[in-house]
Protein backbone atom coordinates (compact mmCIF):
# COMPACT_ATOMS: atom_id res chain seq x y z
CA UNK A 1 0.00 0.00 0.00
CA UNK A 2 2.94 2.40 1.07
CA UNK A 3 4.55 1.76 -2.19
CA UNK A 4 1.37 2.36 -4.49
CA UNK A 5 0.93 5.58 -2.21
CA UNK A 6 4.46 6.72 -3.15
CA UNK A 7 4.47 5.73 -7.03
CA UNK A 8 1.19 7.62 -7.15
CA UNK A 9 2.66 10.92 -5.81
CA UNK A 10 5.55 10.29 -7.77
CA UNK A 11 3.37 10.54 -11.00
CA UNK A 12 1.20 13.30 -9.68
CA UNK A 13 4.86 15.40 -9.00
CA UNK A 14 6.25 14.45 -12.34
CA UNK A 15 3.11 15.57 -14.22
CA UNK A 16 3.28 18.90 -12.66
CA UNK A 17 6.68 19.32 -13.84
CA UNK A 18 5.91 17.85 -17.06
CA UNK A 19 3.01 20.87 -16.69
CA UNK A 20 5.25 23.73 -15.81
CA UNK A 21 8.27 22.40 -18.17
CA UNK A 22 5.49 22.45 -20.86
CA UNK A 23 5.08 25.99 -20.08
CA UNK A 24 8.19 26.90 -19.88
CA UNK A 25 8.87 26.39 -23.21
CA UNK A 26 6.49 28.56 -24.50
CA UNK A 27 6.84 31.49 -21.11
CA UNK A 28 10.24 32.69 -22.60
CA UNK A 29 8.30 34.16 -25.29
CA UNK A 30 6.23 36.17 -22.79
CA UNK A 31 9.59 38.00 -21.51
CA UNK A 32 10.44 39.14 -24.98
CA UNK A 33 14.08 39.19 -23.96
CA UNK A 34 13.67 42.88 -22.67
CA UNK A 35 14.32 42.76 -19.52
CA UNK A 36 18.32 43.71 -19.25
CA UNK A 37 17.71 45.95 -22.42
CA UNK A 38 15.14 48.11 -20.89
CA UNK A 39 17.69 48.18 -17.96
CA UNK A 40 20.42 49.24 -19.76
CA UNK A 41 18.53 52.41 -21.43
CA UNK A 42 17.36 52.91 -17.83
CA UNK A 43 20.72 53.65 -16.67
CA UNK A 44 21.53 55.61 -19.95
CA UNK A 45 18.75 58.17 -19.55
CA UNK A 46 16.19 57.99 -16.19
CA UNK A 47 14.34 60.59 -18.18
CA UNK A 48 12.58 58.65 -19.97
CA UNK A 49 11.53 55.98 -17.48
CA UNK A 50 7.47 56.12 -17.96
CA UNK A 51 8.14 55.62 -21.88
CA UNK A 52 10.70 52.71 -21.67
CA UNK A 53 8.58 51.23 -18.16
CA UNK A 54 5.37 51.60 -20.04
CA UNK A 55 6.29 50.29 -23.26
CA UNK A 56 7.93 47.18 -22.14
CA UNK A 57 5.05 46.83 -20.05
CA UNK A 58 2.46 46.44 -23.05
CA UNK A 59 5.07 44.78 -24.83
CA UNK A 60 5.55 41.78 -22.16
CA UNK A 61 1.41 41.80 -21.61
CA UNK A 62 0.88 41.24 -25.30
CA UNK A 63 3.56 38.36 -25.30
CA UNK A 64 1.56 36.79 -22.60
CA UNK A 65 -1.21 36.74 -24.57
CA UNK A 66 0.73 35.08 -27.44
CA UNK A 67 1.73 32.16 -25.07
CA UNK A 68 -1.62 30.98 -23.82
CA UNK A 69 -2.51 31.44 -28.05
CA UNK A 70 0.49 29.35 -28.59
CA UNK A 71 -0.24 27.07 -26.02
CA UNK A 72 -3.97 25.98 -27.45
CA UNK A 73 -2.40 25.12 -30.26
CA UNK A 74 0.50 22.67 -29.36
CA UNK A 75 -1.85 20.88 -26.80
CA UNK A 76 -3.20 19.50 -29.81
CA UNK A 77 -0.08 18.05 -30.82
CA UNK A 78 0.26 16.01 -27.24
CA UNK A 79 -0.66 12.99 -25.57
CA UNK A 80 -1.83 15.12 -22.64
CA UNK A 81 -5.13 14.35 -21.01
CA UNK A 82 -7.41 17.23 -20.30
CA UNK A 83 -6.57 17.91 -16.45
CA UNK A 84 -2.73 18.14 -17.53
CA UNK A 85 -3.95 20.60 -20.11
CA UNK A 86 -5.67 22.36 -17.14
CA UNK A 87 -2.93 22.66 -15.33
CA UNK A 88 -0.63 23.97 -18.29
CA UNK A 89 -3.46 26.71 -18.56
CA UNK A 90 -3.35 28.12 -14.79
CA UNK A 91 0.12 28.21 -15.33
CA UNK A 92 0.97 29.91 -18.19
CA UNK A 93 -1.79 32.67 -17.07
CA UNK A 94 0.62 34.20 -14.47
CA UNK A 95 2.75 35.04 -17.22
CA UNK A 96 -0.22 38.05 -17.32
CA UNK A 97 0.93 39.23 -13.72
CA UNK A 98 4.50 38.84 -15.05
CA UNK A 99 4.19 41.72 -17.20
CA UNK A 100 4.48 43.94 -14.23
CA UNK A 101 7.72 42.59 -13.37
CA UNK A 102 8.88 46.10 -15.82
CA UNK A 103 8.90 47.55 -11.75
CA UNK A 104 12.09 45.15 -11.29
CA UNK A 105 13.58 46.39 -14.46
CA UNK A 106 13.57 50.04 -12.48
CA UNK A 107 14.30 48.81 -9.70
CA UNK A 108 17.97 47.21 -10.52
CA UNK A 109 18.54 50.41 -12.76
CA UNK A 110 18.26 51.93 -9.14
CA UNK A 111 20.15 49.63 -7.72
CA UNK A 112 17.32 49.34 -5.49
CA UNK A 113 16.48 45.37 -5.54
CA UNK A 114 15.76 45.13 -1.90
CA UNK A 115 12.19 46.26 -2.61
CA UNK A 116 12.08 43.08 -5.36
CA UNK A 117 13.40 41.04 -2.21
CA UNK A 118 10.97 42.35 -0.01
CA UNK A 119 8.54 41.28 -2.42
CA UNK A 120 9.74 38.05 -3.08
CA UNK A 121 10.27 37.16 0.68
CA UNK A 122 6.83 37.77 1.33
CA UNK A 123 5.61 36.00 -2.05
CA UNK A 124 7.70 32.94 -0.90
CA UNK A 125 6.50 32.92 2.81
CA UNK A 126 2.80 33.60 2.00
CA UNK A 127 2.80 30.85 -0.90
CA UNK A 128 4.58 28.06 1.65
CA UNK A 129 2.12 28.52 4.29
CA UNK A 130 -0.55 27.76 1.47
CA UNK A 131 1.11 25.23 -0.16
CA UNK A 132 1.51 23.58 3.62
CA UNK A 133 -2.06 23.76 4.02
CA UNK A 134 -2.95 22.27 0.88
CA UNK A 135 -0.36 19.51 1.59
CA UNK A 136 -1.97 18.66 4.50
CA UNK A 137 -5.90 18.76 3.57
CA UNK A 138 -4.59 16.29 0.62
CA UNK A 139 -5.24 18.92 -2.25
CA UNK A 140 -5.67 18.39 -5.82
CA UNK A 141 -2.92 19.15 -8.34
CA UNK A 142 -5.07 22.22 -9.65
CA UNK A 143 -5.15 23.66 -6.64
CA UNK A 144 -1.50 24.22 -6.31
CA UNK A 145 -1.46 25.21 -9.96
CA UNK A 146 -4.01 28.29 -8.48
CA UNK A 147 -0.96 28.87 -6.48
CA UNK A 148 1.13 29.56 -8.50
CA UNK A 149 -1.31 31.74 -10.53
CA UNK A 150 -1.46 33.46 -6.72
CA UNK A 151 1.51 33.75 -6.40
CA UNK A 152 2.43 35.74 -9.37
CA UNK A 153 -0.62 38.14 -8.57
CA UNK A 154 0.92 39.22 -4.95
CA UNK A 155 4.66 39.78 -6.39
CA UNK A 156 2.65 41.81 -9.04
CA UNK A 157 0.83 43.97 -6.35
CA UNK A 158 4.00 44.30 -4.34
CA UNK A 159 5.73 45.32 -7.35
CA UNK A 160 3.16 48.10 -7.78
CA UNK A 161 3.05 49.26 -4.32
CA UNK A 162 6.59 49.30 -3.49
CA UNK A 163 6.90 51.69 -6.91
CA UNK A 164 4.56 53.81 -6.23
CA UNK A 165 5.87 54.40 -2.70
CA UNK A 166 8.71 55.02 -3.92
CA UNK A 167 7.98 57.51 -6.55
CA UNK A 168 5.99 59.18 -3.40
CA UNK A 169 9.37 59.49 -1.55
CA UNK A 170 12.03 60.53 -4.00
CA UNK A 171 9.72 62.81 -6.37
CA UNK A 172 6.80 65.20 -5.75
CA UNK A 173 4.89 63.97 -3.18
CA UNK A 174 1.76 61.96 -4.45
CA UNK A 175 -1.28 62.72 -1.76
CA UNK A 176 -4.11 60.89 -3.29
CA UNK A 177 -5.29 57.15 -4.31
CA UNK A 178 -6.11 58.93 -7.94
CA UNK A 179 -3.04 60.37 -8.26
CA UNK A 180 -1.06 57.28 -7.41
CA UNK A 181 -3.25 55.25 -9.87
CA UNK A 182 -2.35 58.13 -12.42
CA UNK A 183 1.42 56.98 -11.91
CA UNK A 184 0.48 53.90 -13.43
CA UNK A 185 -1.37 55.18 -16.32
CA UNK A 186 1.65 57.51 -16.61
CA UNK A 187 3.28 54.49 -18.33
CA UNK A 188 3.27 55.30 -22.29
CA UNK A 189 3.29 53.04 -25.23
CA UNK A 190 5.83 54.44 -27.81
CA UNK A 191 5.79 52.89 -31.49
CA UNK A 192 9.19 54.09 -32.16
CA UNK A 193 11.02 52.99 -28.70
CA UNK A 194 9.01 49.71 -28.64
CA UNK A 195 10.81 49.10 -32.19
CA UNK A 196 14.24 50.00 -31.02
CA UNK A 197 13.67 47.84 -27.70
CA UNK A 198 12.45 44.67 -29.58
CA UNK A 199 15.43 45.46 -32.46
CA UNK A 200 18.30 45.13 -29.63
CA UNK A 201 16.41 42.02 -28.00
CA UNK A 202 14.98 39.61 -30.61
CA UNK A 203 18.32 38.16 -29.84
CA UNK A 204 17.82 37.52 -26.79
CA UNK A 205 13.94 36.74 -27.18
CA UNK A 206 15.45 33.29 -29.19
CA UNK A 207 18.33 32.61 -27.19
CA UNK A 208 15.40 32.50 -23.81
CA UNK A 209 13.78 29.84 -25.76
CA UNK A 210 16.27 28.38 -26.84
CA UNK A 211 18.12 27.90 -23.43
CA UNK A 212 14.52 26.90 -22.20
CA UNK A 213 14.13 24.22 -24.25
CA UNK A 214 17.03 23.12 -23.21
CA UNK A 215 16.75 23.00 -20.22
CA UNK A 216 13.23 21.70 -19.69
CA UNK A 217 12.96 19.53 -22.61
CA UNK A 218 14.72 17.04 -20.75
CA UNK A 219 11.62 16.30 -18.29
CA UNK A 220 9.64 16.07 -21.55
CA UNK A 221 11.86 13.90 -23.11
CA UNK A 222 11.91 11.54 -19.92
CA UNK A 223 8.29 11.71 -19.83
CA UNK A 224 8.13 10.58 -23.33
CA UNK A 225 10.77 8.37 -23.67
CA UNK A 226 10.13 6.43 -19.48
CA UNK A 227 7.41 7.60 -17.42
CA UNK A 228 5.93 10.33 -15.17
CA UNK A 229 7.35 8.62 -12.41
CA UNK A 230 10.66 9.03 -13.57
CA UNK A 231 9.87 12.72 -14.23
CA UNK A 232 9.27 13.00 -10.29
CA UNK A 233 12.49 11.19 -9.19
CA UNK A 234 14.43 13.70 -11.68
CA UNK A 235 12.38 16.73 -10.89
CA UNK A 236 13.36 16.69 -7.28
CA UNK A 237 16.86 16.38 -8.04
CA UNK A 238 16.42 19.41 -10.24
CA UNK A 239 14.57 21.30 -8.09
CA UNK A 240 17.26 21.12 -5.50
CA UNK A 241 20.07 21.60 -8.08
CA UNK A 242 18.25 25.21 -9.37
CA UNK A 243 17.20 26.30 -5.94
CA UNK A 244 20.01 29.03 -5.14
CA UNK A 245 19.68 30.13 -8.92
CA UNK A 246 18.17 33.47 -7.40
CA UNK A 247 21.65 34.57 -5.83
CA UNK A 248 23.81 34.59 -8.83
CA UNK A 249 20.69 36.45 -10.84
CA UNK A 250 20.49 39.01 -8.10
CA UNK A 251 23.82 39.60 -7.65
CA UNK A 252 23.99 39.83 -11.53
CA UNK A 253 21.78 42.42 -11.93
CA UNK A 254 22.19 44.69 -9.06
CA UNK A 255 26.14 44.98 -10.29
CA UNK A 256 24.88 45.47 -13.97
CA UNK A 257 24.62 49.31 -13.46
CA UNK A 258 27.64 49.45 -12.05
CA UNK A 259 29.76 47.74 -15.37
CA UNK A 260 27.72 49.79 -17.03
CA UNK A 261 28.78 53.16 -15.22
CA UNK A 262 32.34 51.52 -15.56
CA UNK A 263 32.66 51.11 -19.34
CA UNK A 264 31.58 54.46 -19.17
CA UNK A 265 34.66 55.58 -17.00
CA UNK A 266 37.50 53.35 -18.48
CA UNK A 267 37.82 50.26 -20.09
CA UNK A 268 40.48 49.60 -16.64
CA UNK A 269 37.54 49.78 -14.35
CA UNK A 270 35.36 48.25 -16.86
CA UNK A 271 37.29 44.95 -17.17
CA UNK A 272 38.37 45.51 -13.68
CA UNK A 273 34.53 44.67 -12.04
CA UNK A 274 33.44 42.49 -14.67
CA UNK A 275 36.92 40.04 -13.27
CA UNK A 276 35.72 40.56 -9.42
CA UNK A 277 31.93 39.01 -10.56
CA UNK A 278 33.77 36.14 -12.62
CA UNK A 279 35.15 35.60 -9.44
CA UNK A 280 32.46 35.29 -7.42
CA UNK A 281 30.27 33.53 -9.84
CA UNK A 282 33.41 30.83 -10.33
CA UNK A 283 33.94 30.14 -6.54
CA UNK A 284 30.79 30.42 -5.20
CA UNK A 285 29.56 28.12 -7.44
CA UNK A 286 32.46 25.55 -7.11
CA UNK A 287 31.31 25.98 -3.34
CA UNK A 288 28.31 24.60 -3.81
CA UNK A 289 28.49 21.99 -6.29
CA UNK A 290 31.62 20.22 -4.60
CA UNK A 291 30.07 19.52 -1.57
CA UNK A 292 26.78 18.73 -3.13
CA UNK A 293 28.71 15.94 -5.32
CA UNK A 294 29.69 13.96 -2.44
CA UNK A 295 26.24 14.46 -0.16
CA UNK A 296 23.79 14.31 -2.81
CA UNK A 297 22.52 10.97 -1.65
CA UNK A 298 22.27 12.11 1.76
CA UNK A 299 20.26 15.42 1.14
CA UNK A 300 17.84 13.37 -1.37
CA UNK A 301 17.11 10.59 1.60
CA UNK A 302 16.72 13.63 4.21
CA UNK A 303 14.60 15.97 1.67
CA UNK A 304 12.07 13.03 -0.11
CA UNK A 305 12.70 10.12 1.19
CA UNK A 306 14.06 6.99 0.51
CA UNK A 307 11.49 6.27 -2.47
CA UNK A 308 13.54 8.97 -4.14
CA UNK A 309 17.03 6.50 -4.39
CA UNK A 310 17.65 7.42 -8.37
CA UNK A 311 17.61 11.46 -7.83
CA UNK A 312 20.83 11.73 -6.13
CA UNK A 313 22.55 10.16 -8.83
CA UNK A 314 20.76 12.89 -11.24
CA UNK A 315 21.53 15.91 -8.50
CA UNK A 316 25.32 14.27 -7.73
CA UNK A 317 25.39 15.56 -11.76
CA UNK A 318 23.30 18.27 -12.42
CA UNK A 319 24.62 20.25 -9.71
CA UNK A 320 27.83 21.01 -11.56
CA UNK A 321 25.27 23.43 -14.28
CA UNK A 322 24.80 25.86 -11.54
CA UNK A 323 28.73 26.84 -12.47
CA UNK A 324 27.94 27.43 -15.87
CA UNK A 325 24.62 29.26 -15.26
CA UNK A 326 27.12 31.70 -13.14
CA UNK A 327 29.21 32.31 -16.00
CA UNK A 328 27.09 32.51 -18.52
CA UNK A 329 25.03 35.25 -16.24
CA UNK A 330 28.33 37.15 -16.20
CA UNK A 331 28.72 37.10 -20.00
CA UNK A 332 25.03 38.09 -20.75
CA UNK A 333 25.79 40.87 -18.96
CA UNK A 334 29.14 41.52 -20.88
CA UNK A 335 26.99 40.92 -24.24
CA UNK A 336 24.45 43.55 -23.17
CA UNK A 337 26.95 46.16 -22.65
CA UNK A 338 28.72 45.28 -25.64
CA UNK A 339 25.30 45.23 -27.99
CA UNK A 340 26.06 41.72 -28.93
CA UNK A 341 23.07 39.88 -28.53
CA UNK A 342 23.43 38.34 -31.98
CA UNK A 343 26.34 36.03 -30.11
CA UNK A 344 24.52 34.12 -28.24
CA UNK A 345 22.28 33.28 -30.36
CA UNK A 346 24.39 31.34 -32.84
CA UNK A 347 25.52 29.04 -29.91
CA UNK A 348 22.58 28.57 -27.85
CA UNK A 349 20.47 27.82 -31.94
CA UNK A 350 23.44 25.08 -32.13
CA UNK A 351 22.59 23.87 -28.59
CA UNK A 352 18.96 22.71 -28.72
CA UNK A 353 19.89 19.88 -31.47
CA UNK A 354 22.85 19.04 -29.25
CA UNK A 355 20.87 18.87 -26.22
CA UNK A 356 18.12 16.58 -28.08
CA UNK A 357 20.64 14.09 -29.88
CA UNK A 358 22.47 13.64 -26.26
CA UNK A 359 18.96 13.32 -24.25
CA UNK A 360 18.05 11.20 -27.17
CA UNK A 361 20.89 8.94 -26.82
CA UNK A 362 21.50 9.19 -22.80
CA UNK A 363 18.07 8.85 -21.33
CA UNK A 364 18.25 5.35 -23.86
CA UNK A 365 21.36 4.42 -22.10
CA UNK A 366 21.27 5.58 -18.96
CA UNK A 367 17.47 6.63 -17.65
CA UNK A 368 17.21 9.90 -16.17
CA UNK A 369 21.30 10.23 -14.92
CA UNK A 370 21.87 10.59 -18.92
CA UNK A 371 19.16 13.17 -19.21
CA UNK A 372 21.56 14.94 -16.33
CA UNK A 373 24.56 14.65 -18.60
CA UNK A 374 22.75 15.91 -20.93
CA UNK A 375 22.16 19.04 -19.60
CA UNK A 376 25.67 19.58 -18.87
CA UNK A 377 27.36 18.35 -21.72
CA UNK A 378 25.05 20.49 -23.42
CA UNK A 379 26.17 23.64 -20.96
CA UNK A 380 29.62 22.93 -21.09
CA UNK A 381 30.40 22.57 -24.62
CA UNK A 382 28.35 25.56 -26.11
CA UNK A 383 29.47 28.00 -23.66
CA UNK A 384 33.29 26.72 -24.49
CA UNK A 385 32.64 27.70 -28.53
CA UNK A 386 30.85 30.25 -28.03
CA UNK A 387 33.60 31.68 -25.60
CA UNK A 388 37.07 30.09 -27.94
CA UNK A 389 35.24 31.77 -31.54
CA UNK A 390 32.93 35.10 -30.24
CA UNK A 391 34.76 36.27 -27.01
CA UNK A 392 37.60 38.42 -27.32
CA UNK A 393 40.73 37.76 -25.47
CA UNK A 394 40.58 40.03 -23.05
CA UNK A 395 36.98 38.81 -21.68
CA UNK A 396 38.31 34.87 -22.14
CA UNK A 397 41.50 36.04 -20.17
CA UNK A 398 39.06 37.26 -17.59
CA UNK A 399 36.99 33.89 -16.70
CA UNK A 400 40.38 32.20 -17.10
CA UNK A 401 41.95 34.12 -14.11
CA UNK A 402 39.15 33.46 -12.42
CA UNK A 403 39.73 30.27 -12.19
CA UNK A 404 43.64 30.16 -11.13
CA UNK A 405 43.08 33.28 -9.14
CA UNK A 406 46.82 32.93 -7.94
CA UNK A 407 47.86 33.83 -11.69
CA UNK A 408 45.94 37.99 -10.36
CA UNK A 409 48.94 38.17 -7.45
Amino acid sequence: MENKFHTKFQKQFGNFSYAQSFVGLFAAFATLGLDVIVIRELVKDESRRDELIGTAFWLKLLGALGVLIGLAIAVNFTSNDSYTNSLVFIIASATIFQSFNVVDMYFQSKVLSKYVVYVNVFSLLLSSIIKIALILNEASLIAFAWVILFDSFILASGFIYFYLNNRRHSEQPVRHFVSDIGAIFAWKFNKSTALSLLKDSWPLIFMGVVVTIYTKLDQIMIKEMMSSEAVGQYAAAVRISEAWYFIPMVIASSLFPAIINGKKQSEVIYHTRLQNLYDLMVWMSIAIALPMTFMSDWVINLLYGAQYNQAGGVLMIHIWTGLNLSIGIVWGKWIISENKQIISLYGYTLGIFVNIFLNYMLIKEYGIQGAAFATLITHFSISILIYLCYQPKVTFSLLFKSFFIILKR
